[in-house]
């Protein structure tokens, strides 16, 4: 899913914990399976941020420095305003669009 296009709120959301865990019965697998993708999220934000302030380093000293800093200052102003990883990846868990599956709950089945 693409972080950007994302429908999730960029304030904090009190959520009904035993409702959304309906799906896992359990409260902390939840939470870790949530905090797993919100992991993904915040280290692929943090690829497409450096890929993107990678264009303006520079080794020597100009005058053009003001201007690439503006720019600068504009793309961490966006990526500032997008939501945070956590609401993120609870707005996917909520809309059943996370994989995940245990490995441990698996074994007692067979």
């Amino acid at each position: 899913m693409d972080y950007r296009k994302t429908n999730a709120p960029t304030n904090t959301v009190t959520r009904d914990m035993m409702k959304l865990s309906a799906d896992t019965e359990n409260v902390y697998e939840t939470v870790a399976i949530i905090a797993k993708r919100s992991n993904q999220i915040a280290v692929e934000m943090k690829q497409d941020l450096e890929k993107k302030l990678q264009e303006f380093a520079s080794y020597n000293d100009n005058l053009e420095e003001v201007f690439e800093n503006r720019e600068q200052i504009e793309i961490s102003r966006y990526y500032e305003k997008l939501p945070k990883p956590t609401l993120i990846a609870a707005k996917e868990y909520e809309e059943g669009k996370v994989y995940y599956k245990n490995p441990a709950k698996e074994k007692n089945n067979f």
